[in-house]
């Protein structure tokens, strides 16, 4: 039984159709790519597994639990985080509060010190607010935050958007470090090459579908397919 099954999802942005019949499983301690140009769906294949968008038809499930269409905090107590492109720390309060206040509902929240540990400039900033900080500073927050409650399927969306390249380098080796210690991550994300230098396995999207599945050196293989598909 896989961590995370995805089976035949459609979902719709009013009657728009998004996604088309995706299908995709993650097994426990993997990390998993979602690839694909702009507007492939893979932000819409993260949000309808975490219930941000209810899918019309198919099934989401975690650790063999039918998840599908229930509410994002319902999943996240099945041990799903999503960090979301958007980032959506609480800009009015300080590093440590947001830390705090994700870390309030979780039956196994890890202390301050751990995420401290992994991001040391969060203990630089601790008592900084969240309006203060830099796109590299939120994003690690971000990250803080879902780990913070220990998750047991950590959902990465466009982590390395818009940084500059030394906080990219900090985050994949951060990312790294997590998939090392046995943490099951999906990542989507524009940057193939780092995404495939983190993943296991990697799943490619156009339009709504799902139309390439492997591991890394046969994506690469294909220079015509990655063209294609991702414009790399």
């Amino acid at each position: 039984m896989s961590l995370l099954e995805v089976e035949g999802l459609n979902t719709y942005y009013g009657e728009s159709h998004i996604l088309f019949d995706v299908s995709l499983r993650v097994e426990e301690g993997e990390v998993v790519a979602l690839l694909g140009r702009n507007g492939s769906g893979k932000t819409t294949t993260m949000n309808s597994i975490m219930g941000v968008t209810a899918p019309r038809t198919g099934h989401v499930r975690i650790a063999g639990d039918d998840v599908t269409g229930l509410r994002p905090h319902v999943v996240a107590n099945h041990g799903v985080q999503l960090v979301p492109d958007t980032r959506r720390i609480v800009k009015t309060i300080t590093v440590e509060e947001n830390l705090q206040l994700a870390a309030l509902s979780a039956p196994n929240a890890w202390p301050l010190e751990k995420i401290y540990a992994m991001f040391p400039a969060l203990r630089e900033r601790r008592a900084s607010m969240g309006r203060a900080l830099s796109g590299g500073e939120q994003q690690m927050l971000a990250i803080g935050r879902a780990l913070i409650r220990d998750a047991r399927l950590l959902l990465l969306d466009e982590p390395f958007e818009g940084l500059a390249p030394l906080i990219v380098r900090e985050l994949i080796a951060t990312t790294r470090r997590l998939a090392e210690e046995g943490r099951t991550i999906v990542i989507v994300e524009q940057n193939v090459r780092a995404a495939l230098a983190l993943a296991g396995r990697a799943y490619v999207l156009s339009k709504g579908q799902v139309v390439w599945e492997g591991v890394p050196a046969a994506l690469q293989a294909e220079p015509d397919l990655m063209q294609r598909y991702l414009g790399v």
